[in-house]
């Protein structure tokens, strides 16, 4: 697989955590647990592959109306686990980026974000950007608000400087894992040429094999942007 036809950027709807822990008789938190480190090895996978940027569907403006135990687990499993995953990045030069709302969350809960994102490496190697209480919908409004607050007429090409995604590519590739096919208010605008993959794997098992499958898949691809060839 020729490394010059990878997509640049990969994101991931990562589903089926809760369904993993099912299967084996634990409770769903040990899903979202067991999910951060396929988050961290495929952050590294894919520095191996020269691919840069990774983008990870971690905490949807939705999964509020989840039960309120699981959330809370959720958002503990976040201060438990960022700083320690900035610093396996790090290691890597990867940076660490946060894309989405966090003012809702609580003051510790945002100081451990600051730091793990003050933690984090140059962005060199990659960026691995992480949505957080992050929802498509309301990232366009919010981005529509910001240019009339400023007087500002936008265009297609502009539009995205006010998105969360900023300092990113648009993704070429977006994965969604756990068997459902829907994109679930992510990255609606940013994907609208993005090539679709959804496998059955559940987010905990997906393994460098899956993501290779994937990759084989995307370069195998006819993309034309809506023109032709």
């Amino acid at each position: 697989m020729s490394k010059n036809k990878l997509p640049t950027h990969i994101a991931f709807i990562m589903d089926g955590n809760g369904r993993w822990a099912k299967k084996r008789l634990m409770p769903r938190s040990s899903g979202h647990k067991e999910g951060i480190k396929t988050i961290e090895r495929l952050s590294e996978r894919a520095l191996e592959l020269g691919i840069r940027y990774m983008s990870y569907f971690a905490f949807s403006t939705e999964n509020w109306a989840r039960p309120k135990g699981e959330v809370d687990y959720l958002l503990e499993l976040l201060e438990k686990r960022l700083i320690s995953l900035s610093e396996r990045l790090r290691k890597n030069d990867i940076q660490l980026v946060i894309s989405g709302d966090c003012s809702i969350f609580s003051g510790r809960l945002q100081g451990v974000i600051k730091e793990a994102v003050g933690l984090s490496g140059s962005g060199s190697g990659g960026i691995a950007n992480l949505c957080l209480n992050y929802g498509s919908r309301g990232e366009i409004v919010r981005a529509a608000n910001s240019a009339i607050e400023r007087g500002k007429k936008v265009s297609e090409g502009n539009f995205h400087e006010l998105l969360y995604t900023a300092k990113l590519p648009d993704p070429d590739l977006l994965i969604r894992t756990g068997g459902e096919k829907r994109l679930s208010n992510f990255m609606l605008y940013q994907i609208a040429y993005a090539e679709l993959h959804f496998c059955d794997t559940l987010w905990p098992d997906f393994s460098n094999e899956d993501l290779d499958r994937a990759l084989k898949d995307y370069v195998e691809r006819d993309r034309r942007f809506g023109g032709v060839k």
